[in-house]
């Protein structure tokens, strides 16, 4: 009976470890992996900005009327579509090797 009761007290002994184990590292602050999180995705956005001060520019865009412009994103959407099969003719000559 009292070797059973070892095992409970160091099983829960166990369990109390692992919870405040677990507890400590959950309190923990944030890693550096976490706080540089997204740092690389903003980067390349700044790099590949051309003109970061565009966004801040309110005219109208110029240059294009609505119906070129319309006619130009046809002809872009269609360049995407598969062109059709050529036709296949078969051409046979009698029964060879059979």
């Amino acid at each position: 009976m009292k070797e059973a009761l070892k095992v409970v007290c160091f099983v829960c002994f166990c369990t109390l470890l692992g919870l405040i184990v677990i507890g400590l590292v959950g309190c923990a602050g944030p890693s550096r992996l976490e706080m540089d999180h997204g740092t690389s995705a903003k980067l390349a956005i700044v790099n590949q900005t051309l003109h970061p001060e565009a966004a801040r520019n309110l005219e109208p865009v110029t240059g294009m009327d609505g119906k070129s412009a319309e006619a130009l994103m046809e002809m872009h959407q269609k360049s995407f579509e598969k062109p059709a099969p050529p036709a296949s003719y078969t051409i046979s000559i009698g029964s060879l090797g059979k």
